[in-house]
């Protein structure tokens, strides 16, 4: 490559990541003006097919942002040469529902061709998920660019596991500027959803290596959750994080001060000192917990990435990569 050719590779790729992280609201007031109601149009329908859909949704937000930034790389599928994040350890069994991106993003194509970003598309689809089950609604700010590669690597050394404990994650939220207060509300997104047995296994039946449940586990909870979750049984078998699925309240913290919390990084919330004041803060107070929430989901949106990046046509591959034999182009 000659030195003026290398010279405009680098202004372009710096150019790319100048506008990754121009984020606003109203981004695309011009140049897709019905952006924001198209996906909410298709959060709708998903919502009506399967209601657990839009939790499952919501979580991409978590899975993508804080691995390099919110940049739809948990969006991409492997390739011959990269190995994605789909198949990571915290995601593999559990995340679901990509074809609701796939809806959302297929239509604003339809509407503004090579416009709206894949990361974008999950920043809005997240704050729906909220809004539709009876949570805060809020302004997303967007302007995100979506990466040219994703990292299993990375997935697997940064995102927790259900055996997490209330001081791995504070250290891990502290990693992003995301404080104590962030931890406890953005968790309280187990509002809605379900998780499977392999999740809680441990804690039913070998709590830390004893042989025995977790003693923070209400007896009562523990027995219903002995028959959803029998040693032996289907481990595939799912449960509610908390005990309103399908609405976004402070149920799920009012649950965790009766210690009928589904997942250990849940319930550990309540039994570690330095975020159990919280915990009994959002389960008295709902709308002091949509204020954290949503404050909490919008400093994790601004985590931005500094790769080089595009405006996806297709969420699942790059653009110019072959999609179903055939050149997305």
């Amino acid at each position: 490559m000659s030195p003026v050719l290398s010279v405009l590779s680098l202004l372009f790729l710096l150019l790319q990541t100048a506008v990754a992280v121009e984020l606003r609201p109203g981004y695309y007031a011009e140049t897709c003006p019905g952006a924001e109601a198209v996906v909410r149009e298709v959060m709708k329908k998903a919502l009506i097919r399967e209601p657990r859909s839009v939790a499952s949704v919501m979580r991409f937000q978590f899975h993508d942002c804080l691995v390099n930034g919110c940049d739809g790389s948990l969006l991409l599928d492997d390739t011959p040469t990269m190995v994605g994040e789909k198949e990571a350890l915290s995601n593999i069994n559990s995340l679901r529902s990509f074809e609701v991106i796939d809806e959302a993003k297929d239509a604003l194509e339809k509407a503004c061709p090579g416009v709206v970003s894949c990361a974008d598309v999950v920043i809005m689809a997240a704050r729906d998920a909220v809004a539709l089950t009876g949570g805060p609604n809020w302004e997303v700010k967007l302007g995100r660019m979506d990466s040219l590669t994703a990292s299993q690597e990375d997935s697997n050394d940064i995102m927790p596991s259900p055996r997490a404990n209330a001081s791995f994650l504070i250290d891990l939220f502290a990693r992003y500027g995301l404080s104590i207060q962030d931890l406890v509300a953005l968790s309280g997104s187990h509002s809605i959803g379900q998780a499977r047995c392999f999740s809680i296994m441990f804690r039913l039946y070998n709590q830390s290596g004893t042989g025995r449940p977790d003693p923070a586990i209400n007896p009562g909870f523990r027995d219903e959750l002995y028959k959803l979750c029998p040693q032996g049984g289907d481990e595939n078998v799912t449960g509610n994080l908390d005990s309103t699925p399908r609405a976004f309240d402070n149920q799920y913290f009012k649950d965790l001060v009766a210690g009928r919390g589904f997942l250990n990084s849940d319930q550990t919330l309540f039994t570690y000192p330095r975020t159990k004041a919280y915990v009994r803060t959002f389960s008295q107070d709902q709308n002091e917990f949509f204020r954290a929430f949503v404050e909490g989901m919008i400093k994790m949106g601004d985590l931005v990435s500094d790769r080089p990046s595009e405006i996806r046509r297709n969420c699942r591959v790059v653009n110019g990569r072959p999609v179903d034999g055939l050149l997305d182009s």
